[in-house]
């Protein structure tokens, strides 16, 4: 800008110059030429005045210039000076002038190619009295403004000088404008107007900026507290935002200037830059990931691509339990029903001896009771994990639930030689009796069935600072290390054999773990192979009672 303020500075001022130089120019050859033509008519006037009182004697010995000729008034020449004298003379136009008016004067080019200037006055007797002289106004003219060019030089070097300062003048409160604070800066009336539109818009763009740093905040917020994996990309592959999940699924993302090199994700990018929907299944950090890659249009063009990462772990094992869940209910109902099947066909056809056939039927019962038993267990687990109606809460003491318990298993730990016991507290918490019934049914069951003769079961209950505690502990058979991430799994059994010899659906445990999640507590094992096993559920208080010091045992 500085520059061109200078130049048009500098424009105007040589431009002023020239047109001056021009103007005096003019003026100064005018006046030229008039000054000739006032000497011309002086000289003529003069020697006019000789040549009526003496003819041509006294125009000899005249010097040459102004070159003179006298001619009658027939035209005819009388006198000239050498190189004054033409042919026609009266046809010239300061000869025809001065014979009608008295004087004339004319200005044009001789032979010799010069310009000249002409002057005729006509005497008394009628004779014409001419006078001419080389045009010199230009040399004069130009030899007057000799001076000129140096003050040209002169004037333009000071418009320059004055034309820079004006420049940096005009410029300087513009370059030292505070754009933050504009009008603090001191400026000129001017740019007033300048100043309060930069004001003005100082205030929407920091409003437009506030909005935009908001609405970033949110966004950010938003993406980060999302559990899926987030990612938005330009067409040129450049990451322009990861939320939380993304940036630890794809470490690169915390580089500098983010770009995505991970392969899976980077095929389903292209696609997506490339216009398709593409969907596909990963593992990444020990979970499994759907990935979603769609592209991101406007006005019609693909301008990037958005990636999202959900977790489909639960759902996928959630599957895998399903299938397995299948799979097993058909073998467990198989199995009996086989056996059902065959002992009933045999007995169709007469080939029970009499003296078995209280035998077979003692083992269709057996087999027909596992049957609803396990018919039963798998209704009361899908009640469970539909969330199905339940009976209302209400104060459960769990010391007397546990006797009671006890009580119904006496006869079946008598018949196996195994000792039940029971201590702690009595301590009311907020549950639904039928199944809390269930759960420590399920745990003393178990523990007298891989108990060994001779062997015992401890159920203790403990008040501690936040929760109460219900432990069952036997001495029996235990669960290897490898397997105890497994035993509450549906239908799985540590031994097999075992299992099969003591009875059982292999669906307690299941039942004790979603028991435990309605009443928001939570299970702990303990377990030592051939020493035995301990399982804990941890209640949280509700309103219990004042605990009681109690111990027994059957």
């Amino acid at each position: 800008m500085t520059k061109k303020i200078f130049s048009y500075c500098f424009l105007v001022g040589a431009l002023a110059l020239l047109l001056c130089a021009g103007v005096l120019f003019g003026l100064q050859y005018r006046q030229t030429l008039d000054s000739t033509y006032a000497t011309l008519r002086q000289e003529a006037r003069c020697l006019a005045h000789g040549v009526e009182q003496n003819g041509a004697a006294f125009l000899e010995g005249l010097d040459a210039e102004p070159h003179i000729t006298w001619m009658d008034a027939a035209g005819a020449v009388q006198y000239a000076t050498q190189g004054s004298g033409l042919p026609d003379q009266k046809e010239l136009p300061e000869v025809q002038q001065a014979l009608q008016s008295g004087e004339g004067q004319a200005q044009r080019k001789a032979d010799d190619g010069a310009s000249h200037m002409y002057y005729a006055l006509r005497l008394a007797d009628g004779s014409i009295l001419r006078l001419s002289m080389p045009v010199r106004a230009v040399n004069t003219a130009l030899r007057t403004l000799s001076p000129v060019p140096w003050v040209f030089v002169l004037v333009l070097t000071m418009a320059g000088l004055l034309s820079s300062r004006a420049a940096k003048q005009i410029v300087q409160p513009i370059n030292e404008l505070n754009l933050d604070h504009p009008e603090q800066t001191p400026v000129y009336s001017e740019l007033s107007p300048l100043v309060s539109r930069l004001q003005e818009l100082r205030l929407t763009n920091d409003e437009q900026m506030e909005a935009l740093h908001r609405q970033q905040k949110e966004f950010t917020a938003l993406t980060d507290s999302m559990s899926e994996g987030f990612l938005l990309m330009d067409k040129s592959f450049k990451v322009l935002s990861a939320n939380a999940c993304a940036r630890q699924l794809l470490p690169e993302l915390e580089q500098e200037e983010p770009m995505l090199s991970d392969a899976l994700a980077g095929d389903a990018a292209r696609a997506a830059l490339g216009g398709d929907h593409r969907e596909t299944e990963l593992q990444k950090n020990g979970r499994s990931w759907q990935l979603i890659a769609s592209p991101v249009r406007s006005r019609g063009v693909i301008v990037g691509a958005v990636l999202l990462w959900m977790d489909v772990t639960e759902r996928t094992q959630r599957e895998r339990l399903r299938q397995e869940f299948s799979a097993n209910v058909s073998h467990e109902l198989k199995t009996p029903l086989t056996s059902i099947s065959g002992f009933a066909e045999l007995m169709a056809q007469g080939s029970v001896p009499p003296d078995k056939v209280r035998e077979f039927s003692a083992d269709i019962h057996r087999e027909a009771q596992r049957l609803i038993a396990l018919i039963e267990d798998i209704l009361k687990l899908s009640k469970l994990d539909e969330n199905a109606s339940l009976p209302e809460r209400e104060p459960v003491d769990l010391y007397a639930l546990s006797q009671d318990v006890m009580d119904s298993l006496a006869t079946v730990a008598a018949r196996q030689e195994i000792r039940l016991s029971l201590e702690g507290d009595h301590c009311e918490i907020n549950g639904v009796w039928q199944l809390l019934h269930e759960m420590v049914y399920n745990l003393c069951d178990n523990a007298i069935k891989y108990n060994r003769p001779g062997g015992s079961v401890l159920v203790t209950i403990k008040t501690l600072p936040t929760t109460v505690q219900l432990t069952v502990a036997d001495t029996g058979i235990g669960i290897p290390a490898a397997e105890q991430g497994r035993i509450f799994e549906r239908f799985y059994r540590v031994d097999k054999s075992h299992s099969k010899r003591v009875g059982g659906t292999g669906l307690g445990l299941s039942i004790v773990k979603h028991g435990a999640m309605l009443h928001h507590a939570t299970v702990s094992l303990q377990s030592i192979p051939e020493r035995g096993t301990s399982i804990s559920l941890s209640f949280p208080l509700e309103g219990r009672q004042k605990p009681t010091q109690t111990e027994g045992s059957l």
